[in-house]
């Protein structure tokens, strides 16, 4: 068979001609993914509209007659124009009527905060509102395009002139593109487009209709990798209860409790209920469980539970038929400018009106005064009445701003012979002149385009602004640290011997409660220290001296070990602290020699120093075996220090002899104003160096006073707070306040006479509008007050120890004065300094602390210097060798080093706990 007539003959030819189905794929797939991205799912910048939610407004505009509509009809209007089905079109008319911006509706919508869908569409109804009829349509300056089947004509994008994208917010997920721009506040944005058009750069955050509390620290304008982190509005009812009065957006009440339920069921928080009453407005009540604290589990729930949210913003919107990620500011701008540009087509548009209604105008004067119309009496042909009308305008024509046309001439013999009977000049010229009044100021307008966009901004701000403030508040957050707000839910165990730690071994011996979440810490004899996730059951190596819940960077746990060296036999002493490991890495707290091991460990939560008795061999060479050690003689170093000498013979036992005290001196509290929080990282103002039994008095603005611990859960009203600061019995508070109901001053002196933490006590009148002005716990405090009267403001000095004896918390105290006063000023004090034993006085230029706890911290004492914590870590052990060397101080007689090796043998508890193993 020749080749010619093979039926392989032609493969080569079928090759070239057929399409491979991956590239086939290729392009249906780009095809695809361009159409989603472009008509479906992502917003145009000129408008901040999807294709669907400008077709129902277009078809919306069609229907108006300012009577509200079926939304079923709405969607079988909007379905001329949109390809896509019923389902879609609904599903986005109830989105833009939550919104409350462009569609007033009627009926159940539905409810953004519970997640409750709307009624179906043959139920409800809706409208264009005042606000989209005056912004979103212009039929002059809108471009049109053909409907998917021809018959219609619809906009391309509408000539919206507000940044309505970025005040409605926008979530679109096309093909490998998604959008998520924020809602932001209708008020701050007309305002920060007013700051542009006037050359500044404004910053402008989202604003959520669920309210709540947001931190916008991360936000990056709005741009991809930004964030912003949204809290539940969480109110202290009282000891018990809990209040959630706001949710996070994108968040309902329903996912809220079923959050808040399921942190419970996994133990993370303890409550005992939770209620949802919301109505008119959220409230979701958590009642507590018994001796769980509310700050703690505030903390939590923003820690566990859906009260707070982290949101990605991702800004992409359609320009020029692509799709590009532009920043809020960026889109802002864009939109300010083409509002001007829309501003700027809408008066030139006005303005040929205006010039074609005077040309006309003037055109028609002339025809009736000059009687031109009588000079077509006797024309026979329509040429010749134009000709006829065209000369008698002749010597007219230079005033004209265009040449007359036809359709001018024919237009004037248009004009009825009723109105050429009754024509009036007077009202002629009138007309005329108003429409030059408006011309000079449409020219005027057009000159100066950004004053007239400026004034545009703000007519909509005065129309539309009301009841449009911002419902989300701006705060700064604290980072909750999770392993310390979580609730307790499992319980700690140790196998000493075999080495096992975890919660599943309940045969065994229980350590504490703890969180699933914490880190757990051990101490073996070998002198290993390790550090594990907390798990079931988990080996961390045999002979376990002790274990516990590791708290990384606690500066406060100091642990007391004696050990004794497997190299020289020496028995070795040292003070440290774990602030920072690495999980599951054994750390060697002895210098890891063979042989070595640990005789004595004691872990000490506040850093104390205990005295121990040392007791030697019977065989020691020393004349005295039995001396005491006190552990505050040394230094607290890091965990790798070899430590000092704490003898170099054989010791038979340790045993405890005195319970020691913290050497690490106060806690330094801080109190940040910001987050209204506590810390100890020098964050905020400085209130004191705190001691177990020390508290926290705070005063608020509506007359409250509250003792608190400085335990760093504790939450503050930072906003409302006058002053916070150390509690001291002894001092006394001097206040002024007004009273609500006389509308009077009154001014008290009194010492806090109650005791219970974490209660307010009011201490002025009850009347809603009473509320604490000047507060001060100075010893002499002076007031400066400014009074009217007669009219006249005349300036007054008080001292209010002078001017009010010591009283009860609960007295109603004397009026400051018998005229109105306009202003309170505490006068700050300048320190007097004794530079004689006569005791005169030497002015220094430095002031005293101000009422609102802004002191200086004092520096530390040489003793407390000495004995406060080293937290850095410790140098090189080659280098720690050194003071391995040198005699622990209270052992400093060589007689005294001596004894033999300590007795490690016994296995009865009672000789354990001498050796401090437990």
């Amino acid at each position: 068979m020749s080749e010619e007539n093979s039926p392989l003959g032609n493969q080569d030819e079928n090759l070239q001609t057929s399409n491979p189905v991956s590239g086939m794929y290729k392009d249906w797939f780009l095809d695809y993914a361009s159409y989603v991205i472009l008509e479906r799912a992502v917003p145009a910048i000129e408008d901040g509209l999807k294709p669907v939610q400008r077709r129902i407004l277009h078809a919306m505009k069609e229907m108006d007659d300012g009577r509200f509509n079926k939304v079923a009809n709405i969607i079988g209007q909007s379905m001329q124009y949109h390809p896509h089905g019923d389902a879609s079109i609904g599903d986005a008319i109830v989105n833009l009527g939550q919104k409350d911006l462009l569609i007033e509706t009627q009926g159940n919508w539905g409810d953004i905060r519970t997640g409750d869908s709307a009624a179906a569409a043959r139920y409800i109804e809706a409208r264009l509102s005042k606000f989209a009829l005056d912004v979103v349509f212009n039929p002059q300056t809108t471009k049109w395009q053909l409907s998917y089947d021809g018959r219609k004509r619809e906009p391309i994008t509408l000539p919206v002139k507000f940044p309505l994208l970025l005040a409605q917010g926008v979530e679109g997920i096309a093909v490998g593109l998604s959008t998520k721009i924020l809602p932001h506040n209708f008020i701050e944005l007309i305002e920060a487009s007013i700051q542009i058009l006037k050359g500044r750069k404004p910053k402008v955050f989202p604003d959520f209709a669920t309210g709540g509390l947001a931190d916008f620290s991360e936000y990056n304008e709005g741009k991809r990798g930004g964030r912003v982190k949204v809290r539940a509005k969480i109110e202290e009812v009282d000891s018990k209860t809990l209040a959630i009065k706001e949710i996070p957006y994108a968040t309902t009440t329903d996912s809220l409790i079923d959050s808040i339920l399921k942190a419970n069921d996994k133990g993370k928080i303890k409550i005992k209920k939770v209620v949802d009453n919301t109505a008119k407005d959220v409230e979701i009540m958590i009642q507590l469980a018994p001796g769980v604290s509310p700050d703690v589990t505030i903390d939590a729930l923003y820690a566990f539970t859906d009260c707070e949210v982290s949101i990605s913003p991702n800004a992409c919107v359609i320009a020029d038929e692509k799709p590009v990620f532009l920043s809020v500011n960026e889109i802002l701008a864009y939109n300010t400018q083409q509002t001007k540009d829309l501003l700027k087509q809408e008066l030139e548009i006005r303005r040929a009106e205006l010039m074609e209604k005077l040309l006309f105008s003037s055109l028609e004067k002339i025809f009736i005064e000059n009687r031109i119309y009588r000079d077509i009496e006797e024309c026979t042909t329509w040429e010749a009445v134009l000709e006829a009308i065209d000369a008698g305008l002749e010597p007219y024509k230079p005033d004209f701003y265009r040449e007359i046309t036809k359709d001018d001439l024919v237009r004037l013999t248009e004009i009825r012979i009723k109105r050429i009977s009754k024509f009036d000049a007077f009202k002629a010229d009138e007309l005329m002149r108003r429409l030059q009044e408006e011309l000079d100021q449409v020219n005027h307008d057009l000159n100066h385009l950004t004053e007239y966009a400026i004034a545009y901004y703000q007519n909509l701000l005065s129309k539309y602004g009301k009841g449009r403030e911002r419902k989300t508040e701006i705060q700064a957050f604290d980072t909750i640290n999770a392993n310390v707000v979580a609730a307790n839910n499992a319980k700690l165990y140790v196998n000493r011997q075999d080495g096992f730690v975890g919660f599943g071994l309940k045969k065994d011996e229980f350590v504490c409660e703890c969180s699933d979440l914490d880190d757990i810490i051990v101490i073996r004899r070998d002198g290993v220290c390790m550090v594990s996730k907390i798990q079931e059951k988990n080996f961390m190596g045999k002979d376990i001296l002790f274990v516990g819940v590791f708290r990384k960077g606690d500066e406060r746990m100091v642990y007391n070990l004696v050990y004794l060296d497997g190299a020289s036999g020496r028995s070795m002493v040292k003070r440290f602290q774990v602030l920072a490991v690495t999980r599951d890495k054994e750390y060697n707290l002895t210098k890891g020699t063979k042989g070595s091991k640990v005789t004595y460990l004691t872990a000490n939560p506040n850093g104390e120093a205990e005295i121990v008795t040392v007791t030697l061999t019977q065989g020691a060479k020393a004349r005295v075996k039995v001396f005491d050690f006190d552990f505050a003689t040394i230094d607290i170093k890091g965990r790798g220090a070899g430590g000092n000498i704490l003898t170099k013979y054989p010791v038979r036992k340790i045993v405890l002899k005195m319970e020691g005290v913290s050497t690490l001196g106060g806690l330094d509290i801080y109190y940040d104003p910001v987050v209204g929080r506590l810390n100890t990282d020098e964050r905020g103002e400085w209130i004191g160096n705190y001691l177990g039994d020390d508290r926290i008095l705070t005063l608020y603005k509506n007359g409250d006073y509250e003792l608190t611990t400085f335990e760093l859960t504790n939450r503050y009203d930072a906003a409302n707070i006058l002053l916070i600061e150390k509690f001291d019995p002894e001092k006394v508070i001097s206040a002024i306040y007004f009273d609500g109901a006389s509308k009077t001053h009154f001014v008290k002196r009194f010492q806090i006479e109650t005791s219970t933490i974490n209660k307010r006590f009011n201490f002025i009148s009850d009347h809603k509008s009473s509320k604490l002005e000047i507060a001060s716990t100075e010893k002499q405090p002076q007031v400066k007050a400014t009074l009217l009267k007669n009219k006249e403001k005349v300036e007054m000095e008080y001292d209010l120890d002078m001017l009010i004896d010591l009283k009860g918390w609960k007295a109603i105290g004397n009026k400051l004065s018998n005229y109105p006063v306009k202003k309170l000023e505490l006068i700050k004090q300048k320190p007097s300094s004794n530079t004689s034993s006569q005791g005169n006085e030497d002015d220094s230029e430095e002031e005293e602390p101000t009422t609102k706890a802004k002191q200086e911290k004092p520096e530390p004492s040489p003793s407390e210097g000495s004995n406060k914590a080293k937290t850095d870590e410790p140098k090189p052990e080659a280098k720690e060798e050194k003071g391995d060397q040198k005699p622990a101080p209270g052992a400093k007689d060589e007689d005294i080093e001596i004894g033999s090796t300590i007795d490690l043998s016994p296995k009865r508890k009672d000789d354990d706990e001498q050796l401090g193993l437990f």
